[in-house]
């Protein structure tokens, strides 16, 4: 059993699209989703790279979870515009 974890781009509404796209998958025993840091967990006995290519599948855009992500997540509203100035 493999629990992998990825980062895809939803809204609320794509929840439901991502969860039948991964119920489709023998072996898939858990999805959990967060879809305020865009996180989704899968514990289930299938390779990392089918449970990416499903999600894909379904019109949505994933990547593997990495820590680069955690950091995103936690300043997500704080980004960094190149075309703005702090000086006047």
């Amino acid at each position: 059993m493999e629990t992998v974890e990825l980062k895809v781009e939803m809204v609320g509404i794509h929840e439901k699209r991502l969860r039948k796209s991964l119920s489709k998958l023998k072996g898939v025993e858990k999805v959990e989703v967060d879809a305020g840091r865009q996180k989704v967990a899968v514990r289930s006995y299938i390779h990392r790279n089918k449970i990416l290519k499903a999600i894909r599948r379904g019109g949505l855009k994933a990547d593997f979870w990495s820590p680069q992500n955690e950091l995103l997540s936690a300043y997500g509203a704080f980004r960094f515009c190149p075309y703005t100035s702090f000086f006047f």
